[in-house]
């Protein structure tokens, strides 16, 4: 089974929009949203949702009524996550769940509880299974939702005998962006040509690089600034990286997402041709053999 992981440096580079456009262009696939923060991919993806699942990223301290109010959970605790009463209390979005209030507490009044930490989805769009995820505020186990959103996205794929999974990556390089990396066959990363966006380009790199994978960089929009497009085509011929194609500036872009639609369902797009050849180039990596 072909994994190709969707990535950038930072979010509103075009992953999604790549993204979307490709389940359009590609068969047997199963599509899967790793950015649980923000997801957006199922908005431009017509979907009927299937299932939900409840996620337990994480555990909670709770302070039951054999609490003494000694003080002493609040005096070790590093996160201020303790309020102060009779009997005490947390505060559960500053709590880590280090447990350190637990080993403390004279009265043993003080246990650690599975906290919900989000849902994940299987939804269908079209004849195409999508998983989605999205993190409740404020947590910040954003890299186990990836997972459990990676693991239902390979289980659906092996029972359905897809050959391809795409997953729209998380964006920048933190723990949620290298758990849609991990297990990857490969990996394409999307640049903007900006200053920041090359610096995010070789925070990325630098990332696929770590964890070893294949991979090839699209820049997105690259006519709004040729210099700095020029810059990254240089940068990538001099580090052995390969150019997978360019996508131009393109309102059509824009208003398909207004319709939730991809691009590539608009007619007239230079950005869906664009996108068709930067198809076409994965599928000869995937299948060998397929002429632009």
């Amino acid at each position: 089974m072909f994994q190709l992981a969707i990535v950038s440096g930072k979010g509103g580079t075009g992953k999604t929009t790549l993204a979307g456009s490709l389940s359009s262009l590609f068969d047997s696939i199963v599509m899967a949203d790793c950015d649980v923060d923000a997801p957006n991919l199922h908005l431009i993806l017509e979907n009927k949702l299937i299932e939900k699942f409840e996620y337990y990223g994480g555990k909670k301290a709770e302070i039951s009524d054999q609490c003494i109010s000694c003080g002493l959970c609040e005096k070790f605790c590093r996160f201020d996550a303790i309020i102060r009463g009779g009997p005490y209390s947390i505060d559960p979005y500053a709590c880590e769940g280090c447990g350190m209030c637990v080993a403390i507490c004279p009265a043993n009044a003080i246990s650690l509880k599975d906290n919900k930490s989000g849902d994940y989805f299987l939804s269908q769009s079209n004849e195409i299974p999508l998983v989605h995820a999205l993190l409740t505020p404020g947590e910040e186990t954003s890299g186990g939702l990836v997972a459990e959103v990676r693991k239902l996205a390979i289980n659906v794929a092996e029972k359905g005998k897809k050959e391809i999974i795409i997953i729209d990556g998380a964006p920048g390089i933190g723990c949620p962006a290298t758990s849609s990396i991990t297990g990857a066959t490969y990996v394409l990363a999307v640049a903007e040509p900006t200053v920041s966006g090359n610096h995010d380009l070789a925070r990325i790199v630098e990332t696929i690089r770590h964890f070893k994978r294949d991979f090839g960089i699209v820049i997105n929009k690259w006519d709004l600034n040729t210099s700095k497009s020029a810059f990254i085509e240089s940068w990538c011929g001099a580090n052995g990286i390969e150019l997978l194609g360019k996508i131009p500036f393109d309102e059509q872009v824009e208003k398909a997402t207004i319709i939730g639609k991809p691009v590539v369902a608009m007619d007239d797009s230079v950005a869906a041709q664009a996108i068709k050849r930067i198809a076409l180039r994965l599928k000869r990596k995937i299948f060998g053999g397929v002429e632009e």
